[in-house]
């Protein structure tokens, strides 16, 4: 009697657990009236079919296979397996290598053809969800509604999805933010203030210049917002999924893509001060523009594993003095939370002097190990 393991997978959150048990149920009695001996069961619960990484019960179903623990994998139908023409092709390239039959219930034992008809039909369905779910996101912004996350200074409003409202004590801050930096103040110093007054910042624990200044590429940051003025502003990035990592990465799309909607009643910062704030912003922007390309420094081995002694943020290089590497606390520079003494430049780490050496402590939380992994 053959060996056969079964596969399940549903994609997102909003479906049934039960969906995973109901496949393993009908591959369980495919296999009993075929005459198979189920050995093995795997299943993802919420994964897309869009990459193979992030998915633990099919890493295992392959490493399992390169150990020949089976000679049939049985799933529901081989969209289960991946919605992507290439993984599939590649899962059955591996599982014939191994001598193993791929089945799906619906349709049969799996071959070269059937394999690339259904990679190609699942992998077509996934790219026009995705171009149906922008059509509809475009509704909602036609709408007046939000098809975006909720920003900063706004809740949404129960029962109308979409729908948000102003919330007063973060409109405050927004409001502050925008006539200081319209006043001269730089991003970095508003959020040093920001933090000495213990304002809750809109994600993580401590307010960030980045979280000011935001990406002017990517349209990111609460100064380059149009919200804020009164204007809706969606479409300014598509998200592609890298190849290699599986993660979602953001590119930006042309000007003449984007999609606007005017909410005057959404308003935060009155017209001048917007229009004051964005002028010193697009200045800084055009000296950016006549610099040199930025190019991102090469990871290195250790790259992140230093943290600062006294409040735990990162380390990062701060110039070189008489040929040694400089380094500061990160905290320090882009959201003066760190206070300790000596902190804003000190020798590397391994020329341990007085308070830098005191400062400086490596992680013991298994993130070495886990970072060369």
């Amino acid at each position: 009697m053959k060996r056969a393991a079964l596969y399940a997978r549903y994609s997102t959150e909003n479906q049934n657990d039960k969906s995973i048990d109901d496949q393993l149920a009908l591959c369980d009695e495919y296999a009993v009236k075929n005459g198979y001996q189920v050995v093995r069961r795997f299943g993802d619960a919420a994964r897309s079919g869009g990459s193979m990484l992030n998915r633990d019960g099919l890493i295992d179903l392959i490493a399992s296979a390169g150990r020949k623990e089976f000679d049939v994998v049985i799933v529901e139908a081989l969209d289960r397996l991946s919605r992507d023409m290439e993984d599939l092709a590649g899962l059955h390239k591996r599982f014939k290598f191994a001598g193993i039959d791929l089945i799906a219930v619906h349709e049969g034992k799996a071959s070269t053809v059937l394999v690339g008809l259904r990679g190609l039909v699942g992998q077509l369905f996934r790219e026009d969800g995705a171009e149906k779910v922008r059509r509809g996101m475009t509704g909602v912004l036609r709408s007046g509604r939000s098809p975006g996350g909720r920003s900063y200074g706004y809740r949404p409003v129960l029962g109308r999805p979409g729908e948000l409202a102003i919330e007063p004590d973060e409109a405050a801050i927004i409001l502050r933010i925008f006539t200081e930096y319209a006043e001269g103040t730089s991003p970095r110093d508003i959020a040093a203030g920001l933090n000495r007054d213990a304002v809750m910042p809109p994600r993580g624990t401590r307010w960030n210049a980045s979280t000011i200044n935001g990406n002017a590429t990517r349209g990111h940051g609460i100064l380059l917002n149009p919200i804020y003025g009164g204007t809706m502003l969606w479409n300014r990035v598509t998200m592609v999924r890298h190849p290699e990592t599986g993660k979602r990465v953001s590119r930006p799309n042309p000007e003449s893509e984007w999609q606007r909607q005017d909410r005057p009643d959404l308003r935060i910062v009155p017209p001048d001060l917007f229009e004051v704030a964005t002028a010193r912003k697009n200045r800084f922007k055009a000296k950016e523009g006549l610099r040199a390309p930025y190019t991102p420094r090469a990871t290195r081995l250790l790259s992140g594993l230093l943290r600062c002694g006294h409040c735990g943020g990162g380390m990062r290089i701060d110039g070189k003095q008489r040929g040694r590497v400089l380094i500061a606390c990160s905290a320090a520079r882009e959201s003066g939370t760190c206070q300790a003494p000596g902190l804003r430049r000190c020798h590397r780490a391994d020329r341990h002097q007085g308070n830098a050496g005191a400062a400086l402590e490596p992680r013991g939380d298994g993130a070495l190990h886990r970072h060369l992994q």
